[in-house]
């Protein structure tokens, strides 16, 4: 029987790999609709995901505050291609990646935007951002290629720490059950039911309130942070 693969390797496999993809075709691995992207359809794909997400749900996200106020957190920003998007809606806005070669091409697409800042992180936690409270954090098309639900937990928790009591972590995870996942993949990620993802959400401090998609590989959730006792 084979070991089990350990955290610490889960974690070199999606550094490498991502840097990997980000060396061979980054926007492509960004956002797999085109094989080729222009500068200009690039970062309008960005703005088109943060109009759905943000501009959209403004009511959730916003909570009646001015989002030129708003201190704002991303998980997974690839290439840049919506960090740039979400750098045009919120006053400051700070963003992980695991890859340091996507780090690079992010901190390029942001390159005159002085209030965006871009960390690579380790894959596994936040402490590379500065310990500062935030309005709202968000994931799109992140977690679904995360091997380990201890890794995304572990996120949702480090998420927890920074953000505000009463602010919004909206992200993503795998919701096909039937995903054919393995511990070393990391392409398709672990999945997550219903139950699954409200479980974590209560043992990390959020309240769970919306989700949508739930089956399907674009699983949305709505965790919101419940206030200190």
């Amino acid at each position: 029987m084979a070991e089990p693969i350990s955290l610490n390797q889960q974690l070199e496999n999606m550094r490498r790999d991502w840097d990997q993809r980000a060396k061979e075709n980054a926007r492509h691995y960004v956002a797999t609709g085109q094989a080729e992207w222009s500068d200009e359809e690039f970062f309008r794909s960005g703005e088109q995901s943060a109009a759905g997400d943000i501009l959209n749900d403004t009511e959730n996200i916003y909570q009646g505050k001015d989002p030129r106020q708003m201190r704002v957190l991303e998980i997974g920003c690839g290439a840049g291609r919506v960090t740039r998007a979400l750098g045009r809606i919120f006053g400051e806005v700070h963003a992980v990646d695991v890859s340091g070669e996507m780090v690079a091409r992010a901190r390029q697409a942001v390159a005159d935007m002085s209030h965006v800042h871009i960390y690579q992180n380790n894959g596994f936690d936040l402490t590379v951002v500065p310990s500062l409270e935030f309005d709202f954090a968000y994931s799109f098309i992140v977690f679904q290629h995360v091997p380990s639900r201890e890794i995304i937990e572990n996120y949702v928790r480090e998420v927890s720490r920074l953000l505000r009591p009463g602010g919004l972590f909206k992200f993503q995870v795998q919701g096909n059950l039937r995903a054919p996942t393995s511990p070393e993949e990391t392409w398709l990620g672990v999945p997550y039911s219903e139950a699954q993802a409200k479980e974590m959400a209560e043992r990390c401090g959020f309240e769970p309130r919306y989700t949508y998609g739930a089956g399907d590989q674009y699983f949305w959730l709505w965790f919101f942070k419940k206030p200190a006792i």
